[in-house]
């Protein structure tokens, strides 16, 4: 396996065209990728074994969900996709839907903050808990502030200098990256509903936020496949005229793809979140309607046995 050293200053070597094989040969390693993923996946495996220690179970959808969250996030920073992520703007773009929303929603389905909730010691739960419960807490979880977040921040990226800054330095690319994940995060984990944090709504208005979330991708790919300049100023032309050049596409038929790619790819999570939602709302309706029969339940036997104690005869204690 052939590890690349690229960098956003230009020190890309000369990666063979991009392909499937490319994905698997070009692998890096990313230290501080690797790191996060190895601390984060055994911190949640550890909190599940200690559960089930203890005789208490934890649904192994949840597991599953965080397992492939945090698989997207390696893959994204770390396999050959962040190898050609400054080289394909179509690459990039790639690594930008898996990282603002598969990473994000897979975690937030993980419910990790409920697994640390039951898990932890006593002093550092109510850390956690003072942390949900503060101001900050509920001013990031404000469902309008991160809806304008989420969509607005691809806008800023794409049309001002942030883009063409990210490709020519590696400080500004790896926070670009956790930019990308923390948003995303912010919209996805309060919506999701599964760990007790500030913002949850009604079903209703989280179904009407995800659908609104699709317009904005579909208008800014079709934005992106129009424009008339380049993402990235020069950067790309540049590459072109490299020893790079002799398999690179067309930077402008590069950047109608990378279009395509936000447009198509932003649509197809945006149903598949949706779908998680609406079955999320028809189980929580279930539940509701279950636990209303209980209660009616409960009601018509207190009543019964109201009317049996009025209606039962007095009997005079036997001489």
């Amino acid at each position: 396996m052939m590890l690349v050293l690229s960098s956003a200053t230009g020190g890309v070597e000369d990666l063979p065209p991009f392909d499937a094989g490319a994905l698997i040969s070009q692998w890096g390693i990313a230290p501080l990728p690797l790191v996060v993923t190895v601390w984060a996946t055994g911190l949640y495996v550890v909190g599940v074994l200690a559960l089930r220690r203890r005789g208490d179970s934890w649904p192994v959808g949840r597991s599953i969900a965080w397992g492939v969250g945090m698989l997207a996030f390696y893959l994204a920073t770390s396999s050959g996709l962040a190898a050609y992520d400054t080289v394909l703007l179509s690459a990039h773009m790639v690594q930008h839907m898996v990282l603002s929303m598969v990473v994000p929603l897979s975690l937030a389905l993980g419910a990790p903050v409920t697994l640390a909730l039951r898990t932890l010691p006593r002093r550092p739960r109510g850390w956690l808990l003072a942390v949900l419960h503060s101001r900050l807490a509920k001013v990031l979880g404000f469902p309008p502030l991160t809806f304008g977040l989420y969509v607005i921040s691809p806008w800023a990226l794409y049309f001002s200098g942030w883009y063409e800054a990210s490709l020519r330095s590696t400080y500004v690319h790896e926070m670009m990256h956790v930019h990308l994940v923390v948003v995303g995060a912010l919209f996805f984990w309060p919506i999701v509903g599964v760990d007790p944090l500030p913002g949850r709504v009604a079903h209703p208005f989280r179904v009407l936020l995800t659908v609104m979330t699709l317009p904005f991708h579909a208008f800014l790919g079709v934005t992106i496949m129009g424009q008339k300049t380049l993402l990235g100023g020069d950067w790309y032309p540049a590459l072109h005229d490299g020893p790079l050049g002799a398999w690179l596409p067309d930077p402008f038929e590069d950047q109608r793809l990378a279009g395509g790619i936000l447009w198509g790819a932003g649509d197809l999570v945006g149903v598949v979140f949706f779908v998680v939602l609406f079955a999320q709302w028809v189980r929580s309706s279930m539940k509701e309607a279950e636990r209303e029969d209980r209660r009616l339940d409960r009601l018509e036997r207190q009543e019964r046995l109201a009317a049996t104690e009025v209606t039962a005869p007095d009997r005079a204690p036997s001489e």
